[in-house]
């Protein structure tokens, strides 16, 4: 059972309601910052015959419309979210990859505008924050098997 309704998001958003455009958006709503790859596994449950290609397909559709939004954390794949619209911001984790939404940044706003804007009409602006989520920052203090020997 899911929360959100796409076949009206879609009709919204101009584009034709498909099975594979509605199991991409149900995927993305049970995992949010989802690789291609991950959507695809969650979607060929349901629809055995989906693309690899078709998910990449839909994904560029609903990005494209302002249904999902697209980030790239640095040398990591593109991950998808359906949190549009409010400029969030990032965490990832430099070791697992994990990412995290931050919903607003305390302390000193940062540079939501630049200084020379080099005649850019600014739309938004895209904040992300590295370091070691809970879990990996747990392991690294855990002693290695070596230590546990001596």
């Amino acid at each position: 059972m899911t929360s959100i309704d796409a076949p009206a998001m879609l009709r919204e958003a101009g584009l034709r309601v498909t099975e594979p455009r509605r199991a991409v958006l149900e995927a993305l709503e049970g995992l949010p910052h989802a690789s291609a790859d991950a959507v695809h596994a969650r979607v060929s449950r349901r629809l055995p015959d989906v693309s690899l290609q078709t998910v990449y397909n839909v994904l560029h559709d609903l990005t494209g419309r302002g249904i999902a939004r697209s980030i790239e954390p640095g040398d990591h794949p593109a991950r998808y979210e359906l949190r549009v619209g409010d400029n969030h911001h990032h965490l990832v984790c430099t070791r697992c990859g994990v990412i995290a939404d931050v919903d607003c940044v305390v302390g000193e706003a940062p540079c939501l505008t630049p200084d020379d804007d080099h005649g850019f009409a600014v739309a938004e602006a895209e904040v992300t924050f590295w370091g070691l989520c809970g879990a990996c920052q747990a392991a690294e203090s855990l002693p290695s098997p070596a230590h546990a020997r001596l």
